[in-house]
């Protein structure tokens, strides 16, 4: 069985699983790069020491973040090979993600709310506005939010998060 046989098998058995299109795209994506460095070899032939020489290569160009995703997806693919029993042994499984720096998430400061206040030409883009700052929301989840998800006797709406998940 080749990578892009693998792969088959691989996406519908994450669609299955309900992984949105976009974690599908990703990884299809992550699957077009293994396949151009390695090419479409049969999967019994991947050696740790092969995934090990793609990443490497890879990671001179990448941030820590990225490189992870990339190492995350071979993991799963390999994992999900072995445990369908169409590979007799995980070539992925020491494979570990790098150290990630810790980052202080971005804010916007009481300035730069007043701004923004300031430059709305509109009750709607006012009240956009103040339900994302107020809430936290994401802007993708607000973007998404229908008449119905707002309950205006309680003054609460409901968000549909990453993973469909709701708050």
């Amino acid at each position: 069985m080749t990578l892009k046989d693998l792969w088959m098998l691989y996406e519908a058995d994450k669609r299955i699983l309900g992984f949105s299109t976009h974690t599908i795209k990703a990884y299809f994506l992550q699957l077009n790069m293994l396949i151009r460095e390695l090419g479409n070899m049969e999967i019994e032939e991947v050696s740790l020491n092969l995934l090990k020489d793609y990443l490497a290569r890879e990671s001179a160009r990448l941030k820590p973040s990225s490189l992870g995703h990339r190492i995350r997806f071979v993991r799963s693919l390999f994992r999900f090979a072995f445990e369908e029993g169409h590979m007799t042994r995980n070539p992925s499984l020491k494979l570990r993600e790098p150290k990630m720096d810790k980052h202080i998430p971005k804010f916007l400061i009481e300035d730069d709310v007043i701004h923004l206040k300031i430059t709305c030409h509109s009750h709607r883009e006012y009240a956009l506005l103040e339900f994302l700052y107020c809430t936290g929301c994401r802007v993708g989840e607000v973007q998404k939010i229908n008449i119905e998800d707002v309950n205006w006797e309680n003054c609460s709406a409901i968000v549909n998060g990453k993973g469909s998940k709701q708050r």
